[in-house]
């Protein structure tokens, strides 16, 4: 018998859609996928040639717990520079994001404990809450305020249980971008209440229309009270090397640390000279890819409105759209039924909280040509279904 907190948790609702994906494909179906959040890009070849010479170096055996100094340096030089978060070396904990997250609400939440989550929320975040023993407690998020966290509707959850407040700008399913506004007011809270703030940043690169990005531990009064999570995989294409970074306070990475000797022991080695190059080298691709990401944007956002069952505000962050639809089915069964009719893979609303249902999300992280045909394949299936 597994134990009580994983039997309280679902799988993740993407990687099982993409488990299937790969599944059908291994059995000859065509299959165009809008479910996965990767970029279809190739890892830029400087990063991938870095790897190279790590590897022909024998630079194959362990690495300090923490990551490499040079490359903590290097995240810590990349936070002051880019978002003016006062970082420094010690500051830094090189590890994969995901594991990030699961880390820090183990380290930093008891049973009992309450954290508020965006909802509609990546499911993994509920997950590690879950895990940690703590509880999530959902803030739904309003589509006339396009779908932000905002200090309003924070407020009215806080109590005296919780014990931190998530956010992820811009934000995956949604897309959404908190203004400087909603995050001053999330740190006023933050810091009346005396709360821990987790603030998931790996999209910051990935943002549209003048709209920008506000790192919350570069407020007054927030580092000391702020982890902040970032990564590699969304803004240089690197899904598969799994590395990313904690940005805290020096007791809290050391704190988190003593998880990481236990589990990973380190990151990858010459993962880690990859990543170094990632930050020191051209940054050019990373703007021809968000680039790239826009022009997708716009044309999946202008395909959806030839579609009379779907309606979608033109996210401003990341790379997912995150329609509603009108369609009488929840939101596993039309998923279900796009696979199998249409041959279109996307992610139902349900694997993103509570408020998921009777959306879907549709990853713009695929080429132009693929999106063109899964709307267009789409919107032959969805006419099919009575209204």
């Amino acid at each position: 018998m597994v134990s009580r907190r994983l039997g309280s948790v679902a799988e993740s609702g993407t990687v099982r859609i993409s488990n299937i994906v790969s599944k059908l494909k291994q059995e000859g179906i065509d299959i165009l996928s809008l479910s996965m959040g990767e970029p279809d890009f190739p890892t830029p070849d400087n990063i991938t040639d870095a790897c190279i010479s790590a590897l022909k170096d024998h630079f194959t055996h362990y690495t300090p717990s923490a990551g490499l100094p040079e490359l903590r340096r290097a995240v810590a030089e990349k936070c002051v520079r880019d978002n003016d978060i006062p970082c420094k070396e010690g500051n830094v904990l090189i590890t994969p994001t995901k594991q990030a997250i699961f880390m820090c609400m183990f380290a930093m939440l008891d049973e009992g404990d309450e954290v508020i989550i965006p909802d509609p929320t990546w499911g993994t975040f509920d997950a590690c809450v879950r895990l940690a023993g703590a509880t999530p407690k959902y803030l739904k998020l309003s589509p006339e305020e396009e779908y932000r966290v905002t200090p309003e509707g924070v407020a009215e959850l806080i109590n005296r249980k919780t014990r931190m407040i998530l956010i992820n700008s811009p934000s995956n399913p949604c897309g959404s971008v908190m203004t400087k506004g909603d995050v001053q007011g999330v740190a006023d809270l933050a810091k009346d209440h005396d709360l821990l703030v987790f603030s998931d940043e790996v999209y910051e690169k990935i943002i549209y229309d003048g709209a920008k990005h506000h790192s919350i531990a570069s407020l007054d009064g927030m580092f000391e009270r702020t982890i902040t999570a970032n990564g590699f995989s969304k803004t240089y294409a690197m899904t598969g090397w799994r590395i990313g970074w904690i940005a805290a306070p020096a007791e809290i990475v050391k704190e988190i640390n003593k998880l990481q000797t236990h589990s990973l022991t380190c990151v990858t080695s010459f993962v880690q000279k990859a990543a170094m190059e990632a930050l020191k080298g051209p940054q050019d691709s990373v703007r021809r890819m968000v680039d790239e990401f826009r022009a997708r944007r716009d044309l999946i956002c202008d395909l959806m409105r030839d579609i009379p069952t779907l309606h979608c505000p033109r996210p401003k962050g990341a790379f997912y759209a995150f329609p509603k639809y009108d369609v009488k089915m929840s939101s596993d069964e039309l998923a279900a039924y796009l696979l199998e009719k249409a041959h279109v893979a996307v992610t139902p609303g349900s694997a993103f909280g509570p408020s998921g249902e009777g959306f879907l999300r549709l990853s713009y992280a695929a080429s132009r040509g693929v999106i063109k045909e899964a709307l267009e394949k789409m919107k032959e299936a969805l006419a099919k279904l009575p209204a």
